[in-house]
């Protein structure tokens, strides 16, 4: 009695690929073969517009470096607050976008445009919302993490000039809350802003110099809102972009702290002399 073979027999895969063969048990009349030569030639088209890019930009080496690199034992979540820090300005800088098309900087149509997005714009309210309260959320997360390096020691060598450039996002965080403040234009947004410039003006030498630069003039009025406004949306989240590139670029090339619980073990213990 002859035995059955062991192998199954195969049919050629649908399309001009006649040579091809494949299980018949693993093919659904033809639809899975179909999807994974698909699955494939993406796989291909992606792998191939990477790679051009990537020939001539080299942007490979840096992302190896950034997203493979060693980290100290012990990390835990405290080390997620720049991130989450990033992340903020990232939310606060689309949020912005979206409410920029809609805001008109004038003393005379400001209130009335902050109404407009936040009763007739859709899910105007909640960009809003969502751009007011985030401001408060980062600069909260900045000032923990400013804490969380400090505390850890990280601002020792070789980071001292991470240490100074956080410094001074903090500073740039401060003066985008002080800017963005005004925008809404009413009644408790204006004089707060006439208590903080003024405050500014009794600072030693430049004080007065840049309360006036802030009012732009002498005095409060429409060119007041519309330099707020300018500083706000384009010197500020310029000059916090480009620091948070410089902070991330030297966090990748100096590498993070271990937590200042954790000493140095070593691998044998030392021997006394033998006298």
């Amino acid at each position: 009695m002859a035995r059955r073979p062991k192998t199954r027999p195969k049919l050629p895969l649908p399309g001009n690929n006649r040579d091809a063969w494949k299980d018949p048990a693993q093919e659904g009349n033809g639809q899975v073969s179909m999807r994974e030569q698909v699955k494939e030639q993406t796989i291909e088209a992606g792998t191939g517009i990477v790679g051009w890019v990537d020939e001539r930009t080299g942007a490979s080496g840096f992302l190896r470096g950034f997203l493979f690199r060693k980290v100290p034992k012990g990390t835990n979540w405290f080390y997620t607050l720049g991130s989450a820090t990033m992340f903020a300005f990232l939310s606060q800088a689309v949020t912005g976008v979206f409410l920029a098309m809609y805001y008109t900087p004038s003393p005379t149509h400001a209130y009335d445009s902050v109404q407009h997005i936040t009763n007739d714009v859709f899910l105007g309210e909640l960009v809003r919302g969502m751009h007011r309260w985030g401001a408060t959320v980062m600069i909260v997360l900045i000032f923990l993490h400013m804490g969380r390096t400090f505390f850890f020691g990280a601002y020792k060598y070789p980071r001292e000039l991470n240490w100074v450039v956080g410094v001074v996002l903090l500073i740039l965080t401060m003066a985008m809350g002080l800017t963005g403040y005004l925008l809404p234009f009413d009644n408790r947004s204006f004089w707060a802003t006439v208590v903080a410039v003024n405050i500014t003006g009794t600072g030693p030498i430049l004080g007065p110099y840049l309360a006036d630069f802030l009012r732009a003039g002498s005095e409060f009025g429409g060119d007041t809102l519309t330099r707020f406004y300018a500083i706000h949306m384009l010197v500020i989240p310029g000059l916090i972009a480009a620091l948070i590139g410089v902070h991330i670029y030297l966090v990748t090339k100096l590498g993070t702290t271990a937590p200042p619980w954790l000493k140095a073990e070593l691998k044998e213990p030392l021997e006394r002399e033998r006298v």
